[in-house]
């Protein structure tokens, strides 16, 4: 039987149970030494053509990426003290092939001479700016830089890349350190049935109470400290779990000095390479172009935004005066969740926790898939699934995963039966998994070329939703929907690319329009034909109730100004730690936080520990100086859906459009061009605003 490796070709269904820490310390240096010989060879070509040059570069490190990938998802997702040692030991080594490759002076200067040649001119579109992407890359990265500053260069990559991993290890461990176990049942009233049963069986897992004489046990994880924040009716128990919440990248843990070091090594890395900061850097081939055009198009939102935010604000306070008899000057931070929640309850007569029985997580799934199936004409289809022990024998039929909550699908196009691609999903909170939602290629596909058959992609989902308890599935809440509506879209993006560049393909696009695919995805989610498809309450089988499902659109918009103004946030404090670094560097990171977002809170308010402690999305997450393209694909995907919305949400034209426009292209060409290609003109900030509910 073949050994199943990190990077064997084009694995469709990995043998997980087979990648372990010890394989990887052989393998990915093997794998680096292949890629090695990859561009040695181009180095050494002396008539170019585009296969022996560009082609050959797109190629060079498939393997190596493809292995990298597996072993860096495994710690994302089993993380272990083996698999840490051996990420920590063989990640120099990667980052610096990564890092040595554009600072190779003979292999540019190969390139830079291959783009000047005549053939260049009669390649495809795709290749043609594959070529022009490359060389931009190569100078972005220092092709150009002497040999001292190269060095330099490689050294402070390899350093930033090390404290990322640092910096995102001391976050988890900060969030696994911490929990609180109560037998009280008087304190934790208020709290949804799913959130109680969560924390009982978590209780029950790690010891606490029994099922005569229950416990209920919370942590750091969204979906155990979020319920108690908006449900719970002990203030005691709602400021506990947020004072847990400030542990987090503190104490034994603590980030700040990690944050100082990766800012300064970044704007070294900025300065190096000849930009003024390291959001000039980071933006230079995005929509955004520059920094500043980010900083300010943040601005102008929260300008917009403010007046209606700080109004929400002081609904909210005046609601909680009302209602308690006290007076309330400013609410504690504790307490804004909790009262915003009563107040939307009230005013709309609305629970969103009623919800949550009629959104069984397959059920939203399989209506999930109709809904694109029809649309881009594609099947997707479940395959069965198994968890394998090492040492235990593969199962026929059955495809591995590496945890026994992972799920397997594939995609068919519809018109031709061919396999486009294959994903894992994997939706479930457990303590070796990192927090959030994610979505990740596992292998790039290409269509057909060149007599070649084509490759399908392979991808995943990872989240961390509400887990089934005893006999009940997993129930969602509307935000764990629109979760995962969201990653399908990213999914989507990559599965359906018919780009021939790997390096062009599926979400290989500028940061600030790969969350279009995925955003736009969020808007089907409130509709009432989709809610028909997604919805039926796990017994009885009875689709959602009008009444409820008014009410919940009629809520839609509650608070969307405090939820705005909240990722408006997050994108200027990233925005400015990397366009005035030096202002910051060395400060304590609380007065940073207070300082920088002054203009962002209510005046007065308390607001604990900086959320740049365990801010993992910048400091180990790939998007410093990047957050604010959530905000900008939203501007691209608000105004985009205003197409589906006058042809037809399930209008299969639109829907082929907008698979041909955007999900197939990656970035064979601008993204301006391509949102021109479905709209027929600029973006229109307008619509996001007015969907908010804001204009």
């Amino acid at each position: 039987m073949k050994r199943e490796s990190f990077f064997t070709e084009e694995t469709r269904e990995i043998k997980w149970s087979e990648l372990v820490p010890e394989r990887a310390r052989e393998e990915i240096p093997e794998a680096i030494r292949r890629a090695k010989e990859a561009v040695e060879r181009i180095c050494e070509v002396k008539q170019s053509c585009y296969e022996n040059t560009f082609g050959a570069l797109d190629e060079c490190d498939a393997a190596l990426m493809r292995g990298w990938q597996r072993m860096m998802h495994l710690s994302s997702v089993e993380d272990s003290p083996l698999l840490r040692e051996v990420v920590a030991e063989l990640m120099p080594q990667v980052v610096e092939f990564q890092v040595q490759l554009p600072l190779n002076h003979r292999l540019y200067g190969v390139l830079r001479e291959a783009a000047q040649q005549p053939w260049v001119s009669e390649l495809s579109e795709e290749r043609r700016r594959y070529v022009q992407e490359v060389l931009a890359i190569f100078v972005e990265n220092g092709a150009e830089l002497d040999a001292a500053h190269k060095a330099r260069l490689s050294a402070v990559a390899t350093e930033l890349a090390q404290k990322s991993r640092e910096f995102g290890e001391r976050v988890l461990d900060s969030t696994n350190a911490w929990e609180y176990v109560t037998e009280d049942a008087e304190e934790v009233r208020g709290l949804p049935e799913s959130a109680l049963m969560l924390a009982r069986q978590d209780a029950l897992e790690h010891g606490h109470g029994s099922e005569e004489k229950p416990a209920w046990r919370f942590n750091l994880q969204f979906t155990s400290s979020r319920p108690v924040l908006t449900y719970a009716h002990s203030e005691e128990l709602r400021k506990r779990i947020w004072e847990g919440l400030q542990t987090r990248g503190a104490a034994e843990h603590d980030t700040q000095k990690l944050i100082h070091e990766i800012l300064a090594l970044r704007e070294e890395k900025a300065k190096l390479l000849g930009f003024a900061n390291y959001a000039d850097y980071a933006t230079a081939r995005r929509m955004a172009g520059s920094g500043k055009r980010a900083l300010d198009f943040i601005d102008d939102l929260h300008d917009r935004v403010k007046a209606v935010y700080l109004k929400e604000q002081e609904e909210i306070r005046r609601y909680a005066e009302e209602k308690t008899g006290a007076a309330i000057k400013v609410l504690e931070p504790w307490n804004i969740g909790y009262w915003a929640e009563r107040r939307r309850q009230e005013k709309y007569d609305f629970d969103a926790e009623q919800l949550r029985p009629y959104f069984p997580m397959q059920h939203v799934l399989r209506g999930m898939f109709s809904i694109y199936e029809e649309l881009y004409g594609i099947r997707i289809k479940q395959k069965p699934t198994y968890y394998r022990q090492r040492g235990e024998e593969p199962r026929e039929g059955k495809v591995e995963v590496w945890h026994p909550d992972v799920l397997y699908f594939e995609i068919e196009d519809e018109e031709t039966g061919e396999q486009l691609a294959a994903f894992y999903a994997d939706w479930y909170p457990r303590a070796t998994k990192r927090a959030g939602a994610w979505m990740e290629c596992l292998s790039c596909g290409c269509p057909p070329q060149e007599g070649n058959p084509r490759r399908p992609h392979v991808a995943l989902m990872c989240g961390n939703l509400a887990r089934p308890t005893g006999d009940r599935p997993s129930l969602l809440n509307h935000d764990e929907v629109l979760t995962i509506f969201h990653e399908f879209g990213h999914l989507l993006h990559q599965s359906l690319s018919e780009v021939g560049v790997r390096g062009l393909a599926g979400c290989n696009v500028a940061w600030d329009f790969v969350e279009l695919p995925s955003q736009i995805n969020e808007n089907w989610a409130w509709e009432g034909e989709v809610l028909d498809r997604i919805t039926k309450h796990w017994q009885s089988g009875e689709a959602l109730p009008e009444e409820l499902r008014r009410k919940m659109l009629a809520a839609r918009n509650d608070g969307s100004a405090t939820a705005f103004m909240r990722q408006l946030s997050f994108g200027k404090l990233d925005l400015e730690l990397h366009v005035h670094t030096e202002r910051y560097l060395g400060r304590d990171i609380e007065e940073t936080d207070a300082e920088v977002l002054r203009d962002y809170r209510v005046p007065g308010a308390h607001h604990g520990r900086s959320m740049l402690r365990a801010f993992t999305h910048i400091f180990d997450g790939g998007y410093e100086a990047g957050y604010y393209s959530y905000k900008w694909a939203e501007m691209l995907e608000a105004d985009a859906f205003t197409r589906f919305k006058k042809e037809g949400i399930f209008n299969k034209k639109t829907g082929k459009d907008f698979r041909r426009c955007i999900l197939a292209r990656g970035n064979s060409a601008s993204p301006s061009d391509l949102f021109r290609a479905f709209m027929g003109r600029e973006p229109d900030p307008q619509a996001m605003l007015i969907r908010a509910g804001i204009v």
